[in-house]
């Protein structure tokens, strides 16, 4: 090697040197800046002259874990959503009430079952009359206490779908904008190093709100994208989310497909070739906050809504409907007759029956729907019980056609009973073939009257003086929002010997307990099935209790679903914080590490630095000889 070559080989070690020493003092100077990467030269071996070769710094590489920083990104998403279940389910239990306590929804019904019970023990008094109209008053004000705390938490939940949604925006309009000034830039290039800092802080971000899966292409782009395929940042374009805010909601603000009828907030996402997707329909994210808003909002918080609103509903029917046993028709073919007369809409008959062929029991519930464009009620595939919605009204021959054509196959038949009959009774029979056999046929009906002679008592009403009926129209179900809405009747309110007396014609003799008997009964013993919608039983196999069992049925569930939320809130917190160690101890800036480079940096430089001195030294003993 020449002197020459030997010379250009040390200077630019030097160079070197002073190029791994700024790296070194940036990675020191940083070493606590949030979402700084660890950086280290790139250096290559350049031949020279004839023997020997220079070192060149041609960039920076950032040293990190790809697949463990994708993964932490995923984690991270699940972390989201868990912190908003464990956070907002939390939030329900405290509008529940501690069970015990007073103030909650099973106090209030306790009371008001206890003091049913105290009416029939002194004997109808006066002041037990008053106490037990009171803790009814106090009931309804629980329920629709209730109501507001779960419509109250579905308002936050939607307000936070809008900021969640900026947050997102911001996130990923961060991400296209350092996309286009790393178009040119090698991956290599410091200045590129620093960009690429700041978008990964900037996905982490966004992973906080919705599910992300990021890929980089040759021209160091990143493109994310949702585990649902959706892009939401291309080369230098982002998607951006759309919310209309509905503003507080109700318990009759529900979600719909067609954005017409839907009464909550639409969430969009307008991509980057101008399409617009409904992010709810589409199903456009799985994971991350909004994700979790979501779902509360429009599945979680809406069957904490249906619990109560069955719950009052099944105990205003169950003091308030009177429910018959159809009269029976010996045949053949062999049936019963159920008399329609005096329902109102809402009102129901219910009929089983066997399939013989298969020895299976179904049941069959008729519903006297009004509004004919609420018709046909929807059941799933193979519903049992099944429900039928039919105009009462109408007289037993148009119902029975009605039927035949809905149940046809089934081997039940249907007609208007024969004179001395009226013209509301319908019966109920096999059709003769041996393939089916009629068991059972009843009807339920509101009490309206207060005196009706029956111990039947409507003591709770929809808002007033409307009666509870479960009425079926266009718009929806009396029974959405009921709990919100339910009252104490105003006519009972005027007067409270009503809960006693049942009958004016005659007079219900004094110390008669038949009405408060039949009421505490009713509350405490008689059992009722409840939709699957609260989230108990299922459409085979709904769940049956009395009043107060569904009452701690579903206040239980609510309270494991609870529990799991922030059992899986704590264990995603440390799946995240692992990972976030695993990720940082390779990524992150480690002070010891560096003090060692610097003083091998240290010793190289003062070795390249002698090299340059003793061929200095060399040299003029050349020149000095030559001379």
């Amino acid at each position: 090697m020449g002197l020459s070559s030997a010379l250009a080989s040390a200077m630019s070690g030097l160079r070197a040197n002073q190029a791994a020493l700024s790296i070194v003092s940036s990675n020191v100077a940083n070493a606590q800046t949030p979402g700084y990467t660890v950086q280290t030269p790139n250096q290559i071996e350049v031949t020279t002259g004839d023997f020997g070769s220079t070192a060149m710094t041609t960039g920076v590489s950032r040293e990190l874990d790809a697949f463990v920083q994708n993964q932490l990104r995923t984690e991270t998403g699940g972390s989201g959503y868990a912190d908003q279940m464990a956070n907002i389910l939390k939030q329900l239990q405290n509008v529940y009430g501690t069970p015990g306590n007073s103030g909650t929804l099973e106090d209030a019904l306790n009371k008001f079952t206890t003091s049913l019970q105290a009416l029939s023990t002194s004997s109808g008094a006066s002041s037990a009359q008053t106490v037990a109209l009171g803790a009814a008053q106090a009931l309804a004000t629980q329920l629709n206490v209730t109501t507001k705390g779960i419509q109250s938490l579905r308002s936050n939940v939607e307000q936070d779908l809008g900021t969640s949604a900026q947050a997102a925006n911001a996130a990923m309009q961060q991400v296209a904008t350092i996309n286009t000034k790393l178009q040119g830039l090698s991956a290599n290039d410091p200045s590129a190093a620093t960009l690429m800092d700041q978008r990964d802080q900037a996905i982490n971000a966004l992973s906080k709100y919705v599910d992300v899966r990021v890929t980089t292409d040759g021209s160091n782009q990143a493109n994310i994208y949702t585990t649902t395929g959706i892009q939401l940042v291309g080369a230098g374009l982002a998607s951006q989310f759309t919310f209309a805010s509905a503003g507080a909601l109700s318990a009759t603000s529900l979600y719909d497909t067609d954005p017409a009828k839907s009464g909550v907030g639409a969430l969009n996402i307008v991509l980057p070739n101008g399409s617009k997707v409904d992010v709810v329909a589409n199903n456009v994210v799985s994971s991350g906050q909004i994700a979790a808003d979501l779902k509360l909002r429009d599945q979680t918080l809406v069957q904490a809504q249906n619990q109560i609103d069955q719950l009052a509903a099944t105990m205003s029917s169950a003091l308030s409907d009177k429910t018959a046993a159809g009269s029976t028709v010996s045949g053949p073919p062999a049936g019963f007759d159920v008399d329609l007369a005096g329902a109102l809409p809402g009102n129901t008959a219910t009929f089983t029956y066997t399939d013989v062929a298969t020895n299976t029991q179904r049941q069959v519930t008729l519903v006297n729907v009004t509004d004919p464009a609420a018709l046909p009620l929807q059941n799933a595939t193979n519903a049992n019980p099944m429900r039928i919605g039919v105009n009462f009204s109408a007289g037993a021959s148009t119902i029975a056609s009605v039927l035949n054509t809905a149940l046809s196959g089934s081997h039940v038949s249907f007609s208007a009973a024969p004179s001395p009959a009226t013209a509301s009774t319908l019966r109920i029979t096999d059709d003769n073939s041996g393939l089916a056999k009629v068991n059972s046929a009843t009807t339920s009906k509101t009490m309206s009257s207060l005196t009706s002679g029956n111990p039947q008592l409507a003591v709770f009403t929809d808002g007033g003086q409307a009666l509870y009926t479960g009425a079926i129209s266009s718009s929806g179900s009396q029974l959405t929002g009921f709990a919100g809405r339910i009252k104490v009747n105003s006519q009972l309110a005027a007067d409270p010997t009503r809960m006693s007396v049942y009958n004016t014609s005659p007079v219900t003799p004094a110390g008669d307990t038949t009405r408060s008997d039949y009421l505490y009964s009713q509350l405490t013993s008689a059992v009722f099935s409840y939709s699957p919608q609260s989230g108990l039983g299922s459409a085979n196999q709904p769940f049956t209790g009395s009043v107060s069992n569904y009452l701690q049925q579903f206040l239980s569930v609510q309270a494991n679903a609870s529990t799991q939320a922030t059992q899986l809130q704590q264990g995603q917190s440390v799946v995240v914080s692992t990972l976030q160690s695993k990720f940082d101890s390779t990524a992150k800036v480690n002070l010891d590490s560096e003090m060692s480079n610097l003083i091998q940096l240290q010793n190289a430089y003062a070795a390249n630095a002698h090299v340059m001195s003793v061929v200095q030294s060399m040299m003029n003993t050349l020149i000095q000889a030559q001379v």
